[in-house]
């Protein structure tokens, strides 16, 4: 499956820092990647119009049930306000009754760092899955 690469939405000012947030969703079953895959489009249209979102990308492995996230965020408010809203909202809910395991990451980067790569967001990735209060 091909990958939806970066997209600006909106150019962060420069020198500014970002906020950012990667994220790992497994499904359970192939039928449920595929609902996860036919909502993506719809999510990423989202974001591509959010007040806010500086960057979005996503790595779709269906046949493999993983999916990865990647985006970029004027302040931490501006990505509570997207994923309070829909389609969002519901997709996400409607989505955890065939999840097996999500995982995620946030942090801050300079914007002159965007694109974040894919290597970064799964190196944050594993790092929180490392964590001690993860593991308990």
């Amino acid at each position: 499956m091909p990958d939806m690469p970066w997209f600006t939405p909106t150019p962060p000012a420069p020198g500014a820092e970002v906020h950012v947030m990667a994220s790992r969703f497994e499904t359970e079953t192939l039928l449920g990647a595929v609902r996860f895959f036919l909502k993506a489009p719809g999510i990423i249209g989202q974001i591509r119009k959010a007040p806010g979102a500086h960057g979005v990308a996503l790595r779709a492995r269906v046949l493999g049930r993983t999916f990865l996230t990647l985006s970029a965020w004027e302040d931490p408010q501006a990505l509570h306000r997207f994923a309070r809203s829909e389609p969002h909202r519901s997709s996400s809910r409607a989505a955890a009754a065939f999840m097996r395991e999500s995982a995620f990451a946030y942090w801050t980067a300079p914007a002159s760092e965007l694109p974040i790569t894919w290597a970064e967001a799964e190196r944050r990735l594993s790092e929180e899955a490392a964590r001690p209060e993860r593991t308990a």
